[in-house]
């Protein structure tokens, strides 16, 4: 009787001990790029929505190389006639909620390249200089004052951006924390962020598992993606790393999740990494077109 006791006791605590071990996975962010459409409602309304703990403003398309860098906002404001400034009530909302609001340099298409250590550490004081928190009479967003800075480069080479984040680094003091955030593609190491994600500096990495077959997500098989996930997150020193996806099958070429699979069969099969530290979208605009943040909010 008393063997037959303890054999009830021990399957009635299965439950509960895989109850909490699903509690004792880390609990994720959503990080959201907001810029790219003028349709996808402003930064406040994004930042109100509850979702999103970090929002990258996208993207500044042009800069390095001797060139005036260039903020592209899309729809949104042009900042050439100074109406960009209008955004810093936004930006200043979004923190109030406690969203870090950073810059995304780079993108798909766009004018930027790093030419020599000087002209990374000349990039690095334009940025903070003008989005940061320094000082200048022409400040593209205002007297808001961005949390840091994201690496979107996906054109031109990998040189210099090591030293553009360590000159970034730099101007992190006890007060105000430079974070620094960065979007390589999934194949490893990346091509153009690969040297730079070494100098281990970077605060968040959000993996883009998407537009690359040989590491993404595909009709039901997580083979591909959690391979690649697992050579991210072990092969580097980062603490937080993110899964970068469409928040629309419309978002990208390939890879996009639906949500019930991405909470059922993707999740399960990365969120025990220590490293795990939520999802990243692309963009605002599909995910309000798809409602993709409010389906898995929960199980992010």
């Amino acid at each position: 009787m008393a063997s037959q006791t303890r054999r009830i006791i021990s399957l009635l605590t299965i439950p509960l001990f895989l109850s909490l071990l699903m509690s004792s996975a880390r609990a994720g962010s959503i990080a959201v790029y907001w810029g790219q459409n003028g349709n996808e409602g402003t930064l406040a309304n994004t930042c109100a929505t509850g979702y999103y703990k970090y929002v990258m403003l996208a993207f500044l398309t042009t800069f390095g190389n001797g060139q005036t860098p260039v903020l592209n906002l899309a729809g949104h404001c042009n900042p050439s006639s100074g109406t960009c400034t209008g955004l810093t009530s936004d930006i200043q909302s979004c923190q109030s909620k406690g969203i870090k609001v950073i810059l995304s340099l780079g993108g798909a298409s766009g004018s930027y390249k790093l030419t020599s250590k000087s002209d990374a550490q000349s990039v690095a004081k334009y940025l903070w200089n003008n989005y940061l928190g320094g000082s200048s009479s022409s400040r593209p967003l205002g007297s808001a004052v961005l949390d840091g800075i994201d690496f979107d480069i996906e054109s031109g080479s990998s040189d210099y951006y090591g030293d553009l984040a360590n000159y970034l680094s730099q101007y992190s003091s006890q007060s105000k924390k430079v974070y620094l955030t960065a979007a390589p593609q999934c194949p490893y190491p990346d091509s153009y962020l690969g040297p730079a994600l070494q100098t281990g500096l970077f605060d968040y990495v959000w993996v883009q598992f998407y537009n690359n077959p040989q590491c993404q997500y595909s009709s039901g098989n997580t083979n591909n993606l959690v391979s690649s996930w697992n050579k991210w997150t072990s092969s580097f020193k980062v603490t937080n790393v993110f899964l970068g996806i469409p928040a629309s099958s419309s978002a990208a070429g390939s890879g996009y999740i639906p949500p019930n699979d991405l909470t059922s069969k993707v999740l399960p099969a990365i969120k025990g990494s220590s490293k795990y530290g939520g999802i990243m979208l692309w963009n605002r605009y599909y995910d309000l077109q798809n409602n993709y943040s409010a389906q898995v909010k929960s199980s992010v």
